[in-house]
């Protein structure tokens, strides 16, 4: 169950002891910081022991700091801003060198990703799309070249597939009138997430499509009306996410559904190498 960490501790505060107080006062005014320290570390900085503050957050409701800090993340991602992730970023990177940590960040992503993702899931998804009539994706914002990625690859595949193209939002609806019981509706969004995907996701399930949630929780509000939620890790890199781990799950989408198609996929393939070929598509020169 999602909680609400600062609605939490303003419940409880009466209930707190003098050393809880403090966390919870720091957690209140930095919970920007507090969400990449250590319980040791943040018992340092309030200037209570390490274990004043475990008992603090399952006084709360959590397991333990790990799933209060997973989500003091979630909330921190719900909330800052650009200019706000961009402070964050300086502080956890300070000194070190960009490149190697940026990356080293990315491919810890996906191992996370890797040994979180529901594999039930994941193959449930891929036979909705290969039985389904038509695909509708839809991403908007940072998640929209992800959007993009998949259309153009399933399009690859079949010719039933469309991308919602996000202008007004009533344009957007129009696109998805004749989504019905047997289409797939597949939604990407990432913190901060999009009201008109929420809302796209609502109206696909009124309709009885199959949801398929590309998101970073399974506590996103895409997620609730899914039939199935793909979770990638997805944490602030500076001002905007990262995609790292999102797009190796719609690659790894990519290649199952094609492989899922056979004889099918590799007939069309064949046909489209005819068409770059007569219409010049790619360079050969270096062939």
């Amino acid at each position: 169950m999602k909680k609400d960490i600062l609605k939490l501790i303003d419940e409880n505060l009466s209930s707190f002891s003098k050393g809880q107080r403090q966390i919870a006062t720091y957690i209140s005014k930095h919970y920007d910081k507090a969400a990449y320290m250590t319980a040791a570390k943040l018992g340092a900085e309030v200037g209570v022991s390490e274990s004043t503050v475990v008992r603090f957050v399952m006084e709360l409701g959590f397991e333990g700091y790990p799933e209060f800090r997973r989500a003091l993340l979630a909330l921190i991602r719900s909330k800052l801003t650009a200019v706000q992730r961009i402070e964050v970023t300086n502080n956890l990177i300070g000194d070190a060198d960009v490149l190697q940590k940026v990356l080293e960040s990315d491919i810890e992503k996906i191992k996370k990703t890797l040994e979180g993702i529901n594999k039930k899931a994941f193959d449930d998804a891929v036979r909705a799309i290969v039985d389904a009539k038509t695909v509708y994706i839809m991403g908007m914002r940072g998640s929209s070249y992800l959007a993009g990625l998949l259309n153009y690859s399933f399009r690859m595949i079949s010719d039933n597939v469309r991308l919602i193209q996000t202008t007004s939002g009533s344009e957007t609806f129009e696109q998805m009138m004749s989504l019905g019981e047997t289409d797939v509706f597949i939604a990407i969004s990432f913190p901060r997430y999009s009201k008109s995907i929420i809302k796209g996701v609502e109206y696909a399930k009124s309709r009885g499509a199959d949801v398929i949630a590309i998101t970073d929780s399974e506590n996103s509000p895409i997620a609730t009306n899914a039939d199935q939620v793909l979770v990638a890790q997805s944490d602030m890199a500076s001002f905007a996410d990262s995609y790292v781990a999102p797009m190796s799950v719609i690659n790894a989408l990519i290649v199952a559904v094609s492989r899922e198609c056979g004889d099918r996929f590799t007939e069309r393939l064949h046909r489209l190498e005819s068409v770059w070929d007569e219409y010049n598509v790619y360079d050969k020169s270096q062939e």
